[in-house]
């Protein structure tokens, strides 16, 4: 609910006020992965749960060898809330995943 307070508008309801505090986004932290996680096998754990944009797998520049954590890119809100659902704290590769939100700075 909104209420008008001069040029401002003033959110009094307490659902308003969640709707504007949650961590949502279409963008998705994984950590805990396996050294040998490349891209794709990130990739293939993730796209049943919607569409991607991207997934990048960070490694070191020097070494070449991932620093066991990586990002996916949904396209839509729902399917990065879908799969930080069902993923965050499954095993993959032979590593226990944690799966969160990235938070916008």
């Amino acid at each position: 609910m909104q209420i008008w307070k001069g040029a401002r508008f003033t959110y009094t309801s307490p659902m308003a006020r969640w709707l504007l505090s949650r961590p949502s986004s279409t963008k998705l932290f994984v950590g805990g992965l396996s050294y040998d996680t490349n891209e794709t096998v990130l990739k293939d754990a993730f796209e049943m749960h919607g569409e991607i944009i991207e997934v990048k797998v960070i490694c070191d520049h020097k070494s070449g060898k991932s620093k066991g954590y990586g990002f996916v890119h949904f396209t839509t809100e729902i399917a990065a809330s879908n799969a930080l659902k069902e993923m965050n704290d499954r095993i993959l590769d032979g590593r226990n995943i944690r799966v969160q939100y990235v938070h916008k700075r």
